[in-house]
């Protein structure tokens, strides 16, 4: 890969670029002003629509009282919900086409399936857990009871349902009888991911346009066990929280800071001006993840490429270096999850 290009007045210190033949180079201790071209930002353009005026459709005298169940087991707590749950399961269950309720601005993730998901739910407190619902045919375990006296000591109601109704529910492939309506998953605001607030500097990941639940679900497990300090997803282009990712996350999503941005490159622009190196995984990257020495020391966000078509050529030109997974075998490249687990715990090695 060809050195930085060094632009007038820059203060960056001169660095070898990393050979490819595994002899590790010599990386600049400190981060200057230099970059390889001009970053061009767009302008945004804020579009705003008319508000429009709220007109009541119907006027109510009467109250309506809320009628608590009285199936076995159900725990007699009243529970104030922010709305209606309209559970439904799409077409394609289990196939990573879940609900388009999961893929707006906001991150989703208000429908929670699998055991340790929603025990992570429960134990992290991060947002509010409305109700709880267990298969009644489930075989006795102790993750069960944890859920039961966690949900109770937090006042969350627990209700058996059939096997079939939590089923009929569901919207992943095996939701292992347990499932949980929640408020959605808090985002946090870019800035404070990208801003050092300790002498630890940020450790971050990108998603680049990853579509698949099940592999950005095993990331944020990933990121979880790395010590990443926050993910940034793309606002479109990129699956959210969905039942299927927070059960493939095993509660990652309660714990690792999760930001939205509106464009992944102008995010990576800003993600510079704070001082922090962009690193992007490329399959036809001459230069290798592990000659990436006293550069994972510093602040750096790696970049994720989706499944298919890998780094958009956008966001590739905001990257300061590309670097890939050396391959020994006959396929050219891992899974996206995978490098993300390779790429994530090689950084956290330098970083110890």
């Amino acid at each position: 890969m060809a050195a930085r290009k060094k632009s007038a007045g820059s203060a960056r210190s001169s660095a070898r670029p990393i050979n490819k033949g595994g002899r590790r180079s010599e990386l600049p201790a400190s981060r200057g002003a230099g970059r390889t071209g001009p970053v061009k930002q767009t302008s945004g353009r804020s579009t705003t629509g008319r508000p429009s005026s709220a007109k009541s459709s119907r006027s109510s005298g009467t109250a309506s009282s809320a009628k608590t169940s009285s199936r076995s087991g159900a725990a007699k707590v009243p529970v104030k919900r922010a709305g209606p749950i309209k559970p439904g399961r799409p077409a394609g269950r289990g196939t990573g086409r879940e609900s388009a309720k999961d893929r707006g601005d906001d991150l989703g993730g208000t429908q929670v399936e699998g055991r340790q998901a929603v025990r992570e739910l429960l134990i992290a407190g991060r947002r509010r857990a409305y109700e709880v619902w267990i298969a009644g045919d489930s075989d006795p375990s102790e993750v069960l009871d944890d859920i039961r006296d966690i949900a109770r000591a937090n006042r969350v109601p627990v209700v058996e349902v059939s096997r079939r109704k939590l089923d009929a529910t569901a919207r992943s492939e095996a939701p292992q009888g347990v499932l949980a309506h929640a408020a959605p998953v808090p985002a946090v605001p870019f800035e404070t991911l990208i801003t050092r607030k300790s002498a630890k500097a940020p450790f971050l990941v990108a998603v680049d346009g990853v579509t698949d639940p099940g592999n950005l679900g095993a990331l944020l497990r990933c990121c979880d066990g790395a010590g990443v300090t926050g993910v940034v997803l793309p606002r479109h282009r990129s699956v959210h929280i969905t039942p299927t990712v927070a059960k493939t996350a095993v509660g990652a999503v309660e714990h690792v800071p999760l930001a939205v941005v509106a464009g992944l490159p102008a995010a990576l622009a800003k993600m510079k001006q704070e001082g922090i190196w962009i690193v992007g995984l490329d399959d036809a990257a001459d230069s290798s993840l592990f000659d990436l020495g006293n550069l994972a020391t510093d602040a750096v966000c790696l970049v994720l490429g989706s499944e298919g078509s890998g780094l958009s050529r956008l966001v590739r030109e905001r990257c300061d270096l590309i670097v890939s997974i050396p391959m020994k075998g006959r396929l050219s490249s891992l899974n996206v999850s995978a490098a993300a687990a390779l790429a994530t715990y090689e950084v956290a090695r330098h970083r110890r």
